[in-house]
């Protein structure tokens, strides 16, 4: 038994954040993360993408993608989620961080969905997040409500 659960990381199992109050009006926004991402949720539902990352293992291989998409709250048993949907892509970037040496490395979608968690910090401000890389890491990719200009 040790043997199968041993490669079990944390978010393997997770079920959610237990958040069932958020709105779609609370969601919809301008979204940011450190690395320059930007992501513009839309009260009609579309949505505006830069530079976003892969998610779980994509995540590796260094792609950061930009287009246009839809997007829905959705009420899971665990919480809620933001189903992230990239219809059009308009611009693949590399990660400048990233290490792709390996010219079997897929080419990057021309398509690509996203499952975001909706939580809230310790000041009650939603955030949104999925994890990303090795599941036994856990790292967690956060998008938080753009700031300032």
């Amino acid at each position: 038994m040790a043997v199968l659960t041993a490669c079990a990381g944390p978010y393997q199992y997770y079920e959610g954040t237990g958040i069932h109050d958020t709105t779609a009006t609370e969601v919809a926004g301008d979204w940011e993360n450190v690395e320059g991402t930007r992501v513009v949720l839309r009260a009609d539902g579309t949505a505006l993408i830069e530079k976003l990352d892969g998610q779980g293992f994509d995540f590796d291989d260094g792609w950061r993608l930009s287009g246009t998409g839809t997007w829905r709250l959705h009420d899971d048993d665990g919480g809620q989620v933001v189903r992230l949907a990239l219809t059009t892509r308009t611009r693949v970037e590399s990660r400048s961080s990233a290490t792709i040496t390996d010219p079997s490395t897929p080419e990057p979608p021309a398509t690509y969905r996203w499952s975001f968690y909706v939580d809230r910090d310790q000041h009650d401000e939603l955030r949104l997040f999925f994890f990303y890389g090795d599941p036994d890491i856990g790292n967690t990719y956060v998008m938080t409500r753009k700031t300032g200009p």
